[in-house]
């Protein structure tokens, strides 16, 4: 069933949910949806909020912009009210440094839970902070406007938003690297042609061309989704015989579920 009003709507992030589709939007187009830990905050409670029967989460940016990246009042002395500034961070100790950090990356990690297919709908500018939420999805439709860049070495920092090991899994080490150190913008053409980008569209073709992608995610078995994108998210990590095992093992939990016979 549809829902009209947003299950989450705070910080910057919207939620809403209608059936088996979840939208996340980042709702600060005045700002280039630029982000902040309260905005980091918000994106991990949307995961959380999801809905059991929620099997696609698309995201999107209000505005010509996916995302600026951080805003850039953290990198003031003062940083941003309420909000821990960078030197008061830097001032911690340790274990309460890395424990800040953990809490910024959850709005970062849950768009690859197995039981989800995530979709970053990408427009304009999608910098540092803003390029590693679009790599924490699954799968990135963009517009043909698009400007990727990670812009963190050049500010003296590393991209810890849970972004390097997508990119290098994308695009390889050797373009990672040349992209992160350098800070340069990969537009449409490049992001299609290096597996950043599953598409590029026109911009006013953007939202359809997600939805239909959506729709044929949907039209296919939920079970069998989740069995794939297990098979396809380990393959990596094992050897050849060892995925083999794994394909006989899923194909036997699907053969058993279709029959009658599952657990």
């Amino acid at each position: 069933m549809a829902s009209s009003d947003p299950l989450l709507d705070q910080d910057g992030v919207r939620l809403t949910v209608d059936d088996a589709l979840a939208t996340v939007t980042l709702a600060n187009p005045a700002k280039r949806n630029a982000q902040s830990p309260a905005m980091w905050r918000a994106l991990a409670e949307a995961g959380r909020l999801l809905p059991g029967a929620v099997r696609v989460v698309v995201l999107r940016g209000e505005g010509k912009s996916f995302s600026a990246g951080l805003d850039r009042q953290m990198f003031t002395p003062e940083g941003i009210e309420g909000e821990p500034s960078f030197i008061d961070l830097a001032r911690s100790g340790d274990a309460e440094l890395d424990a800040a950090i953990a809490r910024f990356q959850e709005g970062f990690t849950w768009w690859r839970r197995s039981d989800l297919v995530s979709i970053a709908a990408v427009q304009g500018h999608a910098i540092g902070a803003g390029f590693q939420l679009a790599l924490a999805c699954d799968l990135r439709v963009v517009a043909d406007d698009v400007q990727f860049a990670m812009r963190e070495t050049g500010l003296g920092l590393v991209p810890d938003l849970t972004g390097t090991h997508p990119l290098v899994s994308l695009v390889g080490y050797g373009r990672a690297v040349e992209m992160c150190l350098t800070g340069r913008f990969v537009q449409a053409g490049e992001a299609v042609s290096t597996g950043l980008a599953n598409i590029a569209v026109p911009v006013d073709e953007l939202d359809a061309t997600v939805t239909e992608l959506a729709s044929a995610i949907l039209a296919a078995p939920r079970d069998a989704v989740i069995e794939t994108k297990a098979l396809l998210q380990g393959a990596a990590d094992r050897t050849y015989d060892e995925q083999r095992a794994a394909e006989r093992a899923a194909q036997s939990r699907r053969l058993r579920d279709l029959a009658g016979l599952g657990d």
